[in-house]
């Protein structure tokens, strides 16, 4: 394929966003219409540098990282749970949770009831007040590319849809293993990182296992290879 660099006009903020784990969307009308209008150019530059370029049909591009560190691991499951809690707690609103996570927005104002409510859950995040929620979550969602900060109004955007993916299979998961009556069916559990020894504990049912960091990488890719496919 010949690529032609004079046509990448905004090849260098795309790089940079991308590379820094930003997720590209609508949102960046200009960077986004390049992207949309030379993907497939844009793809084999970044192959041959060493970066594979994901391009999800549901309007989002973003960089799938070669190696994920410890902090980047903890962020992830800190927007996962994010988006499980904000999913159970739009429905018990009577609100479409996927209405909601994919372009809709909350306010503000709602932090704290559901900060209150699932206390429990986000304590294992180790958040505990509004501000930790808004620095360790709203404000890591708008950095990479997730959502828009719009003075107190936090908007949705596409890539929510790699959090609202796991949310759905999930489900699928705990639906199947209800009507099959088992208990012995295996459900994704948050993943929490030990501060001091630096290595993963992964909560299973009935059991304490330790999971190395490189078969968690193993396992996190293969699981996105999935959803991929």
């Amino acid at each position: 394929m010949n690529i032609d660099l004079k046509e990448m006009t905004q090849l260098a903020p795309i790089f940079r966003e991308l590379f820094k784990g930003y997720h590209l969307s609508r949102s960046e009308p200009e960077c986004y219409a390049q992207l949309s209008t030379l993907q497939d150019q844009y793809r084999a530059l970044f192959k041959a540098l060493g970066f594979e370029l994901v391009c999800d049909p549901r309007g989002f591009y973003y960089f799938v990282p070669e190696q994920v560190g410890p902090q980047v691991n903890k962020t992830a499951q800190r927007l996962a749970l994010f988006t499980f809690i904000m999913v159970e707690h739009l429905a018990d609103q009577g609100r479409d949770p996927l209405a909601v996570l994919d372009g809709g927005s909350i306010g503000r104002h709602e932090l704290p009831a559901l900060l209150d409510k699932y206390r429990d859950l986000f304590l294992q995040a180790e958040v505990t007040t509004q501000e930790e929620l808004e620095e360790k979550v709203i404000r890591r969602l708008t950095q990479l590319g997730f959502a828009e900060d719009s003075n107190g109004i936090y908007r949705f955007l596409p890539p929510m849809h790699r959090f609202l993916d796991v949310c759905l299979a999930v489900q699928h998961d705990r639906d199947l293993a209800a009507s099959l009556h088992s208990n012995e069916l295996a459900l994704p559990a948050p993943v929490l990182l030990d501060d001091d020894s630096g290595e993963e504990i992964v909560a299973v049912e009935g059991d304490e296992v330790e999971e190395s960091e490189e078969d968690a990488l193993a396992r996190a890719i293969a699981e996105e290879k999935e959803l991929e496919a």
